[in-house]
């Protein structure tokens, strides 16, 4: 029997509609492990430093080696391709409703208010953050946007304890090496970390009253591990006008903060300024990540914690505009790899300034 042409189209267009809502988000699930399938929700969304490519990876290793149930959220254009630039996207938010911890790196996001709804309701019921790079700022509603949201503008000082304040040491000219901050060194989120190394900037950051600093960041003189620190280059702060050395004192890069809530709760919270996908290549870094989730949701941290990637992890380096076209979530699975990202080439150094 030959079906209308009319009816055909329409079918085919419901078949597309559902296999872009199938492929709307990725969830790992969760073997037996400590985490005792626990739902993460990992939370991608910045134009810049590839988190659609680095937290799936944390997933996968947190679900196969951990035991944890993890589901990753992209922002996603019409057609079901992910497309970090799209900052009002963020299909299967509802996910939150069930989170037993987040995992997030969001830069200036607009989500509709039925959207931010789950994730002011997440923040509200106290979930565990481990948050990266510009989720200190997460959000950008202007002012005169309809809707009551707008308050999360703030969400990096009020929760995190730090909104965006400046860039300190220079993108793809001065890579950051992480120095324990003294008294810290025992903390249980710094086992088995050394040699914490991104090649992101260090962000000038001044953690609220209250926070415990793990990490500073010392700016290098260029892009390599074996860099020597920065001695020359000065930078001038807003809020004063005047210049002092980058490295003195070293900013924070890694933090953590007991926050209370007014329910009596505490959530646990830790947030790191480090977070490109390419600095989540270095293993202790990616174990200082990997610690937090476990100490953020009350967990033992072990003496070395296992970050082995699950599936082989070549990601792009970090860039406005660097994002790979054309993928899927389904393109994140179990097994899928992607092909080895681009490079990106380093800024020419700049001039020392003379004194």
């Amino acid at each position: 029997m030959m079906l209308p042409r009319a009816f055909l189209a329409l079918l085919t267009f419901a078949c597309a509609r559902v296999v872009v809502a199938a492929d709307s988000t990725m969830t790992y699930p969760a073997p037996p492990g400590p985490g005792n399938g626990r739902h993460l929700v990992f939370l991608t969304g910045d134009e810049e430093y590839r988190s659609e490519e680095g937290l799936p990876m944390l997933a996968k290793i947190l679900s196969q080696r951990h035991g944890f149930r993890c589901t990753v959220l992209f922002p996603l254009d019409a057609d079901g391709t992910i497309n970090p630039d799209n900052n009002t996207s963020i299909p299967g938010i509802e996910a939150l409703d069930t989170a037993d911890g987040i995992v997030m790196l969001l830069r200036f996001r607009q989500w509709p208010d039925r959207a931010m709804k789950h994730f002011a309701d997440a923040v509200t019921r106290g979930v565990p953050m481990v948050a990266l790079r510009t989720s200190t700022h997460a959000f950008r509603f202007p002012p005169n946007r309809p809707g009551s949201y707008s308050r999360f503008n703030d969400f990096g000082r009020n929760v995190l304890g730090e909104n965006w304040v400046s860039h300190w040491g220079a993108n793809r000219r001065g890579a950051t090496r992480g120095i324990i901050e003294p008294g810290a060194g025992d903390d249980p989120i710094l086992r088995g970390v050394a040699d914490v190394f991104g090649d992101s900037g260090v962000y000038e950051t001044h953690p609220a009253p209250g926070s415990k600093i793990l990490l500073r960041g010392q700016v290098l003189r260029g892009m390599s591990p074996t860099d020597e620190p920065d001695r020359d280059q000065r930078k001038k702060r807003k809020a004063d006008g005047q210049e002092q050395p980058i490295n003195d004192p070293m900013m924070p890069i890694a933090w953590t903060r007991m926050d209370q809530l007014e329910n009596g709760k505490t959530r646990r919270v830790f947030c790191t300024t480090m977070g490109a996908a390419t600095d989540l290549g270095n293993e202790a870094f990616r174990r200082l990540v990997l610690n937090a989730v476990l100490w953020s949701g009350g967990l033992d941290v072990p003496e070395k914690t296992d970050v082995r990637f699950v599936d082989p992890y070549a990601p792009g380096n970090y860039a406005f505009k660097g994002f790979r076209r054309g993928l899927r979530p389904s393109d994140h699975a179990l097994g899928r790899v992607l092909p080895a990202g681009q490079p990106v080439p380093p800024s020419p150094p700049r001039a020392a300034k003379k004194r």
